[in-house]
């Protein structure tokens, strides 16, 4: 186990405590009872808030390196080791997830020179390996195996990327899940890896000049001991290969915008850097370019002038093609379902544009120019749909995917002939597809065997009415065996956030619970990116409760149609999820029989404080903006309304290296939830160690916790296991 806990052998009959076999300590006896929980002791701070005291009891749980914060954490792991040890289901899942797991899985090739590289992994390896080849028919050589940088798989690799002439290869380590990533180049001809080394790269792409002499990035200053410390004065930077880092020459920088964050991006005829600017998260962008032909970087100096194109936080605007001066522009502008249109960078006003891919009833997500064609992806009620166009918007073809899910992918230059995507749905795991852009035709590459029959499985999506009137579509997964009796154990799972869509992919956790005869629910609730601007930004701000609402008003639904019931409906959500999660269930712990918020934002009033959170404050606001955005903050916060109450069982998930919503959030809120329960269910907090927000997790690591998360659903929602999990091991 990578957990952090004390591993203890109890049955929850047992009345006297049970000593630990590893430290010989005593453990507690068992019991649901929330009496039995470890105390947490109480702070006396006060703040004061648009004139409003504000009690933060807990705030001493913010102090990540304290050694009382670490025992608290000890303790607590071992009470929820002490629940989740005796839940026999936990096992059951936790082998079946190991078989599930194990299946071929590839990425989509990355075409350089005359070699492609891509990822694959064997269903063995906690972390794919990179491998290179000229023949996409053959294995090839290994380039990369990040299995080799960590004996516990806690060591990832976040990106690679190959110069234009596939002979180097950049690639980013990250550690125990953390967002900060450690820039690397590899030889490619003789996998060994030159001297350089860039370090503090976060929330950044790389970018190659044509000629592979070096790339951009963008970086933070070096930041304090503090995991939890505040980031601000992003910069771009350019590093010249050879060289230390010491010697990257600083390409652009506003030290006026502290929050500002930089994407630089070479042009595909290496003569521009488009820098897009944001600010936090917001869907808002500024467009500034930069003469590369002016600069000196062999010499160590930038210097060229800067073209600000669009200089104005009104819109998104992003870079799909450039001829000179000319430049294909995917934008919001004017369109919340988005569009392309074709600007001159010289005289960029509104009135100039040529609109080429017009906005349309379905929502545009992206576009690459890739083969001489505009390659779009829209969604369609939330599945992928793929349109591709000429350079000036005509001959719109559609592409024939193999299903009703998500794609991703359709990369390459402009002279490509042929591309890759990746195709999932809910119960097909990812398969590669090569697409040939001249006659429209799609052709299977990898796809994977798995230890399961997709056709057991139903997959339908159906519309409910929120709280305000609003129609709310959501995909409903289970066997086909499975039918509304009105006691279906279900797991709602949500976001409703930060423009980021929930499609239909395939994750071994949720499969594996459909399999076991309970039904997976996911709906497309507002905040998120599935239909536009205007539906996501229904779920920002002082609108966010309708987020809320339509989860809410999702398990009401699931109810009333006959699935399920209050006692057999669970909930989960990670990050903005694990807002959601948490939210809903001090506002309705009624509702569910079960809940688990994972790696919550879940102190809404103290969030902007750490790390990179004040970037979410186009989506949340803070506290500090105004009384009114104060008390509405206030009014949801889950730490804040974890009032008396009888509240289901619970489980809050985190993890001890998490730098991007940081644990103290779910510390402060299961002390919260702890003391205010009124009930006998228990609340636990699982705390990974050598983990962070979630990518990059080596699949070990994962079967582990979804099995806890798993088993503590089915234990509390009364799954029953063993007649559906004898059918599944006979595939």
């Amino acid at each position: 186990m990578r957990l952090l806990h004390i591993s203890l052998a109890l049955a929850l009959a047992a009345c006297a405590p049970t000593a630990d076999p590893q430290t010989g300590s005593e453990a507690p006896a068992v019991t649901d009872a929330a009496a039995k929980a470890p105390t947490t002791r109480k702070g006396d701070t006060v703040d004061v808030i648009h004139g409003t005291e504000v009690a933060d009891p807990y705030r001493w749980l913010e102090d990540l390196d304290a050694e009382e914060v670490a025992n608290w954490t000890t303790e607590q792991n071992a009470w929820t080791r002490a629940h989740l040890d005796t839940y026999t289901e936990r096992g059951t899942f936790a082998k079946r997830l190991a078989e599930l797991w194990t299946y071929e899985s590839w990425s989509n090739p990355i075409h350089r020179g005359d070699q492609f590289v891509y990822t694959y992994n064997d269903g063995t390896k906690d972390q794919p390996v990179y491998y290179v080849t000229s023949d996409l028919s053959e294995r090839g050589r290994v380039l990369l195996d990040p299995n080799t940088l960590s004996a516990d798989g806690t060591v990832a690799i976040s990106t690679l990327k190959l110069s234009k002439d596939g002979k180097l290869a950049i690639y980013g380590i990250a550690e125990s899940g953390s967002d900060w990533r450690t820039f690397r180049i590899r030889d490619v001809a003789t996998g060994e890896d030159l001297p350089d080394t860039i370090k503090w790269a976060k929330f950044t792409d790389v970018s190659w000049m044509p000629d592979g002499s070096g790339f951009f990035y963008s970086r933070y200053p070096e930041p304090g001991p503090g995991m939890e410390d505040s980031l601000s004065f992003h910069k771009v930077y350019f590093h010249k290969v050879g060289t230390e880092q010491s010697a990257d020459v600083l390409v652009y920088e506003n030290p006026d915008e502290p929050e500002w964050g930089f994407d630089a991006q070479v042009s595909h005829d290496g003569k521009t850097l488009f820098v897009t600017v944001s600010q936090g998260t917001a869907e808002l962008t500024r467009l500034y370019t930069l003469d590369l032909t002016a600069m000196d970087l062999a010499g160590g100096k930038a210097g060229a002038p800067v073209r600000k194109v669009f200089d104005a936080y009104d819109a998104n605007y992003q870079v799909v093609h450039s001829e000179g001066d000319k430049l294909w522009i995917f934008t919001d502008k004017d369109a919340p379902m988005n569009r392309v249109v074709l600007v001159d960078a010289s005289n960029p006003a509104q009135e100039n544009w040529t609109e080429v891919i017009p906005e349309s009833t379905d929502n545009l997500r992206g576009v690459e120019f890739t083969g001489g064609k505009l390659i779009a992806t829209y969604l369609h009620d939330a599945s992928s749909k793929i349109v591709t166009f000429n350079p000036d918007g005509t001959g719109a073809t559609e592409v024939e995917l193999p299903g009703i899910g998500s794609a991703s992918g359709f990369e390459g230059g402009a002279q490509t002939e042929r591309t890759w995507f990746s195709f999932s749905s809910f119960t097909t795991p990812e398969a590669v597809y090569a697409y040939d852009i001249a006659t429209n035709e799609v052709t299977p590459v990898w796809q994977p065997e798995v230890a399961f029959d997709p056709a057991d499985f139903t997959v339908s999506q159906e519309w409910y009415t929120s709280k305000d009137g609003t129609k709310v579509p959501m995909f409903l997964v289970h066997r086909k065996d499975v039918t509304p009796s009105g006691d279906v154990p279900t797991l709602l799972y949500g976001y409703g956030g930060f423009n980021i869509p929930l499609t239909p992919r395939f994750k071994v956790p949720y499969l594996a619970w459909v399999e076991a005869g309970g039904l997976y629910a996911m709906p497309n609730l507002r905040g998120g990116g599935e239909f536009g601007r205007d539906w996501h930004q229904a779920g920002t701000l002082q609108n966010k409760q309708n987020v809320f609402d339509d989860f809410i008003a999702a398990g009401e639904h699931l109810i009333s149609s006959g699935w399920t019931s209050s006692e057999h409906l669970g909930t989960h959500g990670r990050s903005n999820g694990g807002l959601l999660a948490g939210a809903t269930l001090v506002q309705r712990p009624d509702l569910f029989g079960a809940v688990v918020p994972g790696v919550g934002v879940l102190d809404m009033l103290r969030y902007q404080k750490f790390t990179i959170g004040w970037a979410w404050a186009s989506d949340y606001g803070t506290a500090d903006d105004s009384p009114e955005m104060f008390n509405y903050l206030l009014g949801y916060s889950p730490v804040h309304n974890a009032m008396p109450a009888t509240y289901p069982a619970t489980m809050v998930m985190t993890a001890d290296h998490d730098d991007r919503v940081v644990p103290s959030h779910s510390y402060k809120f299961t002390a919260a939830l702890q003391e205010a329960q009124q009930g006998d269910a228990p609340v636990l907090i699982r705390v990974e160690t050598k983990a962070g927000h979630g990518a990059g997790t080596p699949i070990s690591m994962l079967v582990e916790d979804r099995a806890d998360m798993l088993g503590f659903f089915a234990h509390h929602l009364g799954l029953q296991m063993d007649e559906s999990v004898a059918s599944a091991e006979e595939h």
